[in-house]
């Protein structure tokens, strides 16, 4: 599923607190002889813990003609398994107290349960089930396939900025995976059959394809012992080719024009750009905090001086296997059209290339993200979260580096990954015209 912006500005936030208190004195790591990682990280201030297993499987991974099946999967594993009947997981944790949910991105699937401390064990007891024993019934799929469906339907068909979205990422990617969207397209979510789903589910719920982490009160030797006991038979992964596409290098400016009932007409500009550990994404990080915000560049001159925006943004979540994208966007004022909205925020993009940001915009920029991020201080959720998604780009430890490279941000890098990435070449704009649906209704449309 997408992320929001404010989901994005969190995880930023958070990156800095487990800095300075998950580091590599406080995560266990272990490796199971089927291969499974268990990455422990203790914090006894609440009798609380949380468990997540991460599989290393996203949009990014699916076959050709088959997109959203990840994401129907991680509906499916909510269905029952060979101990669990249906409707039994969450109940189950709701009744000793916890939560669980899960969600899938472009990278991978991570499902999560957080109980009182002295529960933890449950959460191992149901995931290790569900990983090896997955009920997949013919009428649950046939369920799932259509709630799915309406999701997309309400999600993204019925919604204007949505829509352009997904648009303007299919534009943008022409080669690369990333091109569909999390969910899927519509007729090939229709086309997934429950023996398309097995074949996914043994493909990349495997013991290699897998890693464990947990968080909060609890003894990491503990949590161990429990993982031999429940996940040692997971079946080891059966051979794949690793992903090999690459997106080619954009040479020139796409543009994508959607017609849609809305009131205002919406602007959406995407730009190819690397992501961490390449020493740009600091740099873009921090650009995308100087443009966002009510304190921001782009609030400052589209919203409040010039009124050609109700609302203006810049995101980018460097936090990706791939390369992925920096976004500019904002909603048009009544009587503003997309072209000159468009116009308005690469002006503002100009201004930031020519001169150089001050030193004070720069370091209130770095400073925000941990200041913001204060009350979710005692997150364990949070904690292995993080934990999970360096582990993801390769390795937990990766989060140092991370701090480093944000720390030695200039004014000048802020300024330079603006000329080097933020380029008419490699721009792709997406532009929502609103259209009247009483006539778009009369047209038969």
């Amino acid at each position: 599923m997408r992320r929001g912006v404010a989901r994005k500005v969190l995880i930023l936030l958070g990156i800095l607190f487990l800095l300075g208190t998950a580091d590599a004195s406080t995560v266990k790591e272990f490796i199971l002889d089927n291969g499974l990682k268990i990455l422990v990280s203790e914090d006894h201030k609440a009798p609380i813990a949380t468990f997540q297993i991460w599989y290393r499987v996203g949009s990014r991974d699916e076959p050709g003609g088959k997109s959203g099946i990840s994401h129907l999967l991680e509906h499916m594993m909510f269905k029952g398994s060979k101990n669990f009947g249906p409707k039994t997981f969450s109940r189950l944790i709701q009744k000793n107290g916890g939560v669980d949910n899960a969600f899938t991105t472009r990278d991978y699937t991570m499902y999560y349960e957080t109980l009182p401390s002295d529960r933890i064990e449950l959460a191992l007891e149901l995931e290790a089930d569900r990983m090896k024993n997955l009920l997949l019934r013919d009428e649950d799929v046939r369920y799932e396939r259509n709630v799915v469906m309406e999701e997309r339907r309400l999600r993204y068909e019925d919604d204007p900025q949505s829509l352009v979205y997904e648009e303007v990422v299919a534009t943008a990617f022409k080669v690369h995976p990333y091109h569909n969207p999390v969910i899927g397209w519509m007729s090939e979510i229709a086309s997934i059959t429950k023996e398309d789903l097995f074949k996914h589910y043994r493909s990349y719920y495997c013991s290699q394809n897998a890693f464990i982490v947990v968080a909060g009160d609890v003894k990491a030797e503990k949590i161990l012992n429990m993982v031999k006991k429940y996940f040692s038979d997971v079946p080891e992964c059966p051979e794949r080719r690793p992903l090999s596409s690459q997106e080619p290098q954009q040479r020139g400016e796409k543009r994508v024009y959607v017609k849609k009932e809305a009131k205002l007409p919406y602007v959406l500009i995407a730009y190819h750009v690397p992501s961490f550990p390449d020493p740009d994404s600091a740099a873009l990080d921090v650009l995308s905090s100087v443009l966002s915000g009510k304190s921001g560049r782009l609030y400052k001159k589209l919203v409040r001086d010039r009124k050609v925006a109700i609302g203006a943004f810049a995101s980018y979540n460097g936090l990706q296997i791939d390369p992925f994208l920096f976004f500019l966007g904002g909603t048009a004022t009544e009587g503003t059209d997309g072209t000159t909205l468009e116009k308005a925020l690469l002006e503002v993009v100009e201004e930031i290339k020519r001169k150089l940001p001050e030193e004070k915009e720069v370091q209130k920029a770095k400073n925000q993200i941990e200041a913001t991020f204060i009350m979710g201080q005692d997150s364990i959720f949070f904690q292995a979260e993080l934990i999970g998604m360096f582990e993801i780009l390769g390795d937990w430890r990766l989060k140092e580096r991370y701090l480093q490279q944000l720390n030695e941000v200039t004014p000048d890098d802020v300024s330079r990954v603006a000329r080097k990435y933020l380029t008419k070449e490699n721009r792709t704009v997406g532009i929502l015209i609103p259209i009247d649906r009483k006539k778009s209704e009369g047209t038969g449309h």
